[in-house]
């Protein structure tokens, strides 16, 4: 496989992804994909801005965010976000030292 052809697949990998997510399945919460995986969609929009740096793009966190959610991200988590639970939020936590808080 050519470069290009995967480029254009990872590419079409990550929109199915990012349309799983935001259309799919907005009711899934950040705190449970961080907790299960490791990651969430605030993730994904921080990689997707470290990639347009690594090229000399500028895209600020609200930015890539918007790309991400598909709208500002304070109206999604007004439509999608609810309170999550202490045991969660504590989870939480320690997922997030492990996974971004972590400097490889």
């Amino acid at each position: 496989m050519d470069d290009a052809t995967r480029t254009e697949l990872e590419a079409a990998a990550f929109r199915a992804l990012i349309d799983h997510l935001m259309v799919r399945r907005p009711e899934v919460q950040n705190i449970d994909l961080m907790n299960l995986g490791g990651f969430c969609r605030n993730c994904l929009s921080r990689w997707y801005q470290e990639a347009a740096a690594e090229r000399g793009i500028a895209l600020n966190k609200d930015q890539a965010r918007e790309i991400v959610y598909g709208m500002p991200y304070p109206d999604w988590v007004a439509l999608h976000q609810t309170e999550a639970s202490a045991e969660k939020k504590t989870a939480f936590e320690k997922a997030y030292a492990e996974n971004v808080g972590r400097k490889d």
